[in-house]
């Protein structure tokens, strides 16, 4: 029987934290996941151990026993944890629920756990896994994306989804990022023989918004300023996610200058009135035709640069 370094199957240090192990998994998931890999068995292999090694690794407990296990793991072998019959593995996280919340991970993969798993974590491992066959078990999580706008993001919102044939109100709080994964509990797969529902994470997917760049909790634009302002200094008017705001141009300013407006960016997640800043790009706008008098009043200012320059 060969022994499994389910570390190295998700590509992870053994010093991992628990959301490094679930972000890999994740990433993994996706790109082994069999409706992306037709009849690809290597990728449907490859896909069955990454979750094999997340049914293991994403379990705090399990994860502390298959450590202790280690190299020893012939010892207990012998000694006589020796589990019993295979169960099938039933689906990825995201399987199973429809309406118009979407499936990340539909289809699932089939097929069963390995024999090492079985033998050491499996419904008949005895002792070892401290999971008796038959005894209560958790519910499998879900997974799924959830889009919302850059504006959305800003303030906050809310979506009516279906999950299992009931109706949930997700919120998101003000300055969610994207790609952050937002964790329901209990609104997984039900749970077998007593045991505690799944849960239900979201994955945000933040839309990109052509007017702004958002980095961090800062947001950064562009905007076209004339080169007479640029020169002689003024105002102007930006847009931000809180509206228009004017902004001072220095007289001065250079093309491709960066001006700040601190506390307009986007809301700090999780912070009361903490915000990012706002970084304006000047981009300086040459006329592409001049009258016959402004070509002459060019010259002379021209003129007088020459001389003050000498």
């Amino acid at each position: 029987m060969e022994y499994k370094d389910y570390y190295k199957i998700l590509g992870v240090d053994k010093k991992a934290a628990q959301s490094d192990i679930k972000k890999a998994y994740r990433s993994l998931a996706k790109k082994y996941h069999p409706d992306k890999n037709k009849d690809n068995k290597a990728a449907e292999d490859k896909f069955k151990d990454i979750s094999e090694a997340y049914e293991v690794l994403g379990d705090e407990e399990k994860r502390r026993q298959y450590d202790q296990l280690g190299s020893n793991w012939r010892q207990f072998q012998q000694g006589g944890y020796n589990g019993g019959g295979r169960r099938q593995y039933q689906g990825q996280p995201g399987g199973g629920f429809g309406g118009d919340f979407g499936d990340m991970f539909g289809g699932g993969g089939g097929g069963g756990f390995s024999d090492f798993f079985e033998q050491f974590f499996g419904a008949g491992a005895g002792g070892f896994s401290g999971q008796q066959a038959g005894g209560p078990r958790k519910g499998q999580d879900y997974q799924a994306d959830m889009n919302i706008s850059l504006q959305e993001a800003y303030t906050g919102t809310s979506r009516l989804l279906t999950v299992n044939q009931q109706q949930l109100r997700i919120k998101t709080k003000p300055g969610v990022a994207d790609g952050q994964v937002l964790r329901i509990n209990g609104k997984g797969a039900p749970a077998t023989a007593g045991g505690a529902p799944g849960d239900l994470y979201l994955n945000i997917r933040v839309l990109p918004d052509s007017r702004f760049d958002r980095r961090g909790n800062d947001l950064y634009a562009t905007v076209d300023v004339d080169v007479y302002t640029a020169i002689l200094g003024g105002q102007i008017e930006v847009s931000t996610m809180s509206g228009l705001l004017k902004l001072k141009v220095p007289a001065g300013t250079q093309s491709q200058q960066s001006l700040r407006l601190r506390g307009k960016g986007m809301p700090v997640y999780g912070q009361t009135d903490q915000f990012g800043d706002f970084y304006v790009k000047i981009n300086v706008v040459l006329p592409t035709s001049i009258s016959e008098e402004e070509r002459q009043l060019l010259e002379q200012l021209r003129a007088m640069r020459q001389t003050n320059t000498f």
